[in-house]
């Protein structure tokens, strides 16, 4: 079997890759990057940008499969950017899989693409996309999504997997900005961090992934459709955060903000850099204040049931393999 995994080099696509090779499967990876470990597991690697058509054709050239992992993701940033990078690549790459005739296509998605600032508590994959949103990311990972499971048919199979909060050993972007910003005390909970958020360990992601290849054909009743991914384990986002700042020997966060607050200073702060365009992100913005102050957990029956989706690893195992990469 020989399968492209787009954006190869980032945590969850990195993942995916370590388990398909695992299999001796040919593996292809494109992204901007050079990835020298990738290489030296014996990945192929290409360097471009997906949203060229001549790059997305080549990309998929020869492909059984293709795991779209890439993806542009953060709390801020162009618009356009974004349209780009999760959009425009996601119609490149899936009709180039479709013209080469690749059958099989597995989208990684989020679940931030049926949040509209409220509280997602326990729905499943029937829950609606929202009217709006206050961030490009889930804007263009909805319309991404909605594009990719357009496209299944009976010759061409596709899956979105919407894994949450992707954490673990490795990670790049959840963990360390946390405990980046609790090493200099801007962490605070907003509200007073009762609410309740499910996560989901790296090796689970990864697994689910290829649960989802396994069972997806033309025609297979899985094809077309949406599978939220988590831990199945929701609990308070302040037990979460103080467990993952913990492993880094971090003491417990006690501040906090009124969520009102935090979300009128993200849309100061949105407004800020815009117009002053300094570097890195906002410390909050709309988006995120709205992700820390609600509850975000999902019923996992269908990837349980259709995808025989089971947690390979519980989030306190995670948290000790965590602290064991910490130390």
């Amino acid at each position: 079997m020989k399968v492209l995994v787009t954006g190869g080099g980032g945590f969850v696509g990195g993942a995916v890759i370590d388990k398909l090779l695992a299999r001796d499967w040919q593996v292809r990876s494109v992204a901007r990057g050079e990835y020298p470990s990738l290489v030296s597991k014996g990945v192929e690697v290409m360097r471009g940008d997906l949203a060229d058509d001549d790059v997305a054709a080549r990309a998929v050239a020869g492909c059984d499969g293709v795991f779209h992992v890439a993806a542009k993701a953060g709390v801020f940033g162009s618009a356009a950017d974004y349209e780009r990078s999760n959009v425009v690549a996601t119609h490149k790459v899936v009709d180039a899989a479709r013209a080469a005739g690749v059958t099989r296509l597995i989208y990684t998605s989020t679940p931030s693409v049926v949040h509209g600032g409220g509280d997602v508590e326990g729905v499943d994959e029937s829950a609606p996309y929202p009217d709006h949103f206050t961030a490009p990311y889930p804007d263009t990972k909805a319309r991404a999504e909605q594009y990719v499971l357009g496209q299944a048919d009976d010759e061409f199979a596709t899956v979105a997997i919407r894994p949450h909060l992707v954490w673990g050993p490795g990670d790049t972007q959840l963990v360390p900005r946390i405990i980046e910003r609790a090493r200099t005390g801007k962490v605070r909970f907003v509200g007073d961090g009762s609410n309740i958020v499910d996560t989901t360990f790296i090796d689970n992601a990864a697994a689910a992934h290829l649960n989802a290849f396994d069972r997806l054909a033309p025609g297979s009743p899985i094809s077309g459709k949406a599978y939220f991914i988590a831990q199945d384990e929701p609990r308070p986002i302040r037990d979460i955060v103080i467990d993952l700042i913990g492993a880094a020997g971090l003491p417990p966060i006690t501040k906090t903000i009124p969520a009102p607050i935090a979300y009128a200073a993200g849309s100061a702060a949105e407004w800020f850099y815009a117009r002053f365009q300094p570097d890195g992100e906002p410390p909050m913005t709309r988006f995120l204040a709205e992700q820390l102050a609600t509850a975000h957990w999902f019923d996992l029956t269908a990837a349980r049931t259709e995808l025989g989706y089971v947690p390979e690893v519980s989030f306190r195992e995670g948290v000790d393999r965590l602290r064991e990469s910490y130390a």
